[in-house]
């Protein structure tokens, strides 16, 4: 059986399920509740949480636009820009102490991946098509085409390996490793560990936005778009 750390969430059970659940929980409604005060009192001069969660989306679609153009990057930025700040928000809650990263369970990641990687294929299939849409799988090359249709099938079933794998095995080391630290200097704060584990949240969030705007440029973008 997999050793647990005690989290808050052991007052009310052990079950693995359960902690992972009520942490996803936790975490969307503190999501909420800071996006909620984000927006709240809007100002033409962003103040606050409002500068925050405003340079965060412009910093976004700035980078989503040149992967898949600006028009396509906002009206995909609810999918791609919820996910990136529920990843980070994930991310961050593991670094409190008693607290636990629901993205350092990889049933949960898994979930993530699912939803991008369905999301991508319908937006892929509407937008083009079904038959034009997987006529892509198959190649420029006809010939080729019995050969790399199987192989292009792996290769999007592989991406929800890749993506959930990558978060959940950098979070969970992430977690492992804070651990470490604090059972090796119990009676200090370690300062660096912690700014450490920051940066590694937010780049896992990033890195999950990224690939989730490439997937679906890759689905929804046609040749002459490009």
């Amino acid at each position: 059986m997999e050793h647990r750390v005690f989290t808050i969430a052991n007052f009310f059970s052990s079950n693995h399920d359960f902690i992972t659940g009520f942490f996803v929980v936790l975490t969307a409604v503190l999501m909420f509740f800071i996006s909620l005060g984000a927006s709240r009192k809007m100002q033409m001069v962003p103040m606050g949480l409002q500068n925050v969660y405003e340079s965060i989306i412009s910093a976004i679609l700035s980078v989503a636009k040149d992967i898949i153009g600006e028009e396509l990057a906002r009206k995909y930025f609810p999918l791609a820009g919820t996910i990136a700040l529920y990843v980070f928000f994930s991310n961050m809650i593991g670094i409190i102490p008693g607290f636990e990263s629901p993205t350092a369970s990889w049933s949960f990641t898994l979930v993530l991946a699912l939803i991008v990687f369905f999301y991508y294929h319908f937006e892929g299939i509407r937008v083009q098509g079904f038959f034009k849409y997987f006529a892509h799988f198959a190649g420029p090359v006809k010939w080729l085409a019995p050969f790399m249709f199987p192989i292009e099938i792996i290769s999007h079933f592989s991406r929800i390996v890749s993506l959930s794998f990558r978060l959940f095995g950098n979070i969970k080391g992430d977690d492992m490793f804070l651990l470490i630290m604090l059972l090796l200097v119990p009676w200090a704060v370690p300062v660096a560990p912690f700014m450490v584990l920051f940066f590694m949240g937010i780049l896992q969030a990033f890195v999950f936005m990224i690939l989730t705007y490439v997937y679906l440029a890759g689905a929804v973008l046609t040749d002459e778009g490009h």
